[in-house]
């Protein structure tokens, strides 16, 4: 609990920073918020590599998943700031990875099933699929504030943190192609690993999954073709990210709390 407890603290204190850097228009300057918030990634890296360790294999059943996930993001928006951009993300993403380590630790390790490499890697490309597509989601509801302001000539202050709107659109892309590539890897692994992919328990997990897939991969033809941008870019991201919930975390809540099969 004690690592915990650090890892909670190291983010908290890594936005309070933040958000006193972005509110003196610093965010980009001024990165002295960033060592605490890597080792908040790092402690909460180690609450789950001292399960893993004490249980043998990885827990991935619900409280997990969603720890997993916020780490996952937690070092990517990490890495996005270390590069100059977007730092504007940890103001929300380092508080969410606070919240699930807490709950995590306070919820308990679940006894974690046997898993041999293959399925190992499906869940990792998977967690990490989800990782990065839920870091796209959160440029794509930035890139559609951002528009909606500038087209109603509204400008607050808030906007002067996140940068111009081609350049937020041009990472909003280049983070789901990133996730499509994942979410590609995962649906593969999935297909030759996962004997039971469409058993009655796994059947509405994988559907969601590829029609995330298959959106996210139109929205990305579109872009391409047709040079789709703006609400509409913003608008398939997120419903393909809520297909991704559904089927990540939605199932996991039911199979795990409901069905109380986790």
């Amino acid at each position: 609990m004690i690592v915990t407890c650090l890892a909670v603290a190291l983010y908290l204190a890594a936005t309070l920073l933040l958000g006193l850097s972005l509110r003196r228009q610093e965010g980009t300057r001024n990165r002295g918020w960033l060592p605490l918030a890597v080792l908040g990634i790092v402690f909460h890296g180690e609450i789950h590599a001292t399960a893993w360790r004490q249980a043998g294999a990885p827990d991935m059943h619900f409280f997990a998943a969603l720890s997993l996930s916020a780490l996952g993001m937690a070092a990517l928006t990490s890495l996005f700031a270390m590069r100059g951009r977007m730092a504007a993300l940890g103001v929300i993403v380092y508080p969410l990875a606070a919240l699930f380590a807490l709950l995590y630790s306070l919820h308990g390790h679940s006894r974690p099933a046997a898993m041999d490499w293959q399925l190992q890697l499906h869940a990792w490309c998977a967690l990490l699929a989800y990782a990065t597509l839920a870091i796209a989601a959160l440029l794509a509801v930035l890139l559609w504030l951002q528009e909606r302001t500038l087209r109603r000539r509204e400008f607050h202050r808030w906007l002067r943190i996140l940068p111009p709107l081609t350049e937020l659109e041009t990472l909003l892309f280049r983070t789901i192609a990133v996730g499509f590539l994942l979410l590609t890897a995962t649906l593969l692994t999935g297909a030759l690993f996962v004997h039971d992919l469409f058993a009655q328990h796994l059947a509405h997990k994988t559907v969601l999954s590829i029609l995330s897939w298959l959106v996210f991969g139109i929205l990305m033809f579109g872009r391409w073709r047709y040079g789709w941008r703006g609400r509409t870019a913003a608008a398939m991201a997120l419903g393909a990210m809520l297909f991704l919930f559904l089927a990540f975390f939605g199932s996991q809540f039911v199979y795990d709390f409901i069905l109380k099969r986790g």
